[in-house]
Order: C-alpha cells, then structure tokens, then sequence
C-alpha cells in the first residue's frame, strides 16, 4: 500500500474516536506526534502537498490494520510511532511554535501534566 493510498482512511472523526479509545494505550508519544500532525494539518498557512502526507501519517494510523497489530503489548504502536516520526520529519518547518503549544496543552488535558523529557525525540525532529 503506497502513501497515497492512506489518504483514504482518514478522516477527523475517526481520528477522534480512535484517539479517545486508545490514546493511554498508545502512550503519550503517539498521542503527541499525531496531534502535532493534525494540528498542522488544520493550520492555515499548510500547503496541500504537506496536508497530503499528513492525511496519509494520519491514515496509517487509524487503519485497524497495520504491520503491528495496535494492541500488542509493549510493541502495538511502536510502527505506527515510526510512521509518524518519518511525517513530522518530512514536513517539521511547517510546524509553528503555536502548533506545539496546541499540542501540548491538548496532551497535557489527557494525560495531566507530562515530562517533557517523554516528548524529546518527537521535539528533536521538529525543531
């Protein structure tokens, strides 16, 4: 299945329903670089090539279906993490400091108050 064809499966709602079922499962990680995708997704200033990979960053992620099943222990979204962290490396300079800040407090709504030392690596690749 190529990138565009993950463009498919996304969706706001189903993004949505998925992240509330399973965003304690997924770890704030996962949670963090798809908000990140989806909050730049939803910028303005974001070009429609950029939205595409995002869509399809997005999609990987809510396809029931994927390389590893989501609800394996300890691994189940450790592919879709990778999917994820290859997007946000691909279209990082159009993340805005505003776009984290969304982020975060969206996260942090969640999960309570989070380390940031947990979101190092997802912080390192966008800049």
């Amino acid at each position: 299945m190529t990138k565009n064809n993950y463009n498919q499966y996304f969706s706001e709602e189903s993004l949505w329903e998925k992240l509330k079922k399973y965003a304690k499962v997924a770890g704030t990680k996962v949670v963090y670089a798809v908000l990140l995708l989806y909050y730049t997704m939803q910028d303005k200033g974001t070009g429609i090539k950029t939205k595409l990979s995002i869509a399809a960053a997005l999609g990987y992620f809510i396809l029931p279906t994927d390389a590893i099943f989501d609800l394996a222990p300890l691994i189940g979204y450790s592919d879709d993490l990778g999917v994820l962290l290859f997007a946000l490396s691909q279209i990082s300079k159009s993340i805005t400091p505003e776009i984290k800040i969304k982020a975060r407090q969206k996260l942090n709504d969640w999960f309570g108050e989070v380390d940031p030392g947990e979101l190092k690596e997802i912080d390192e690749r966008v800049g």
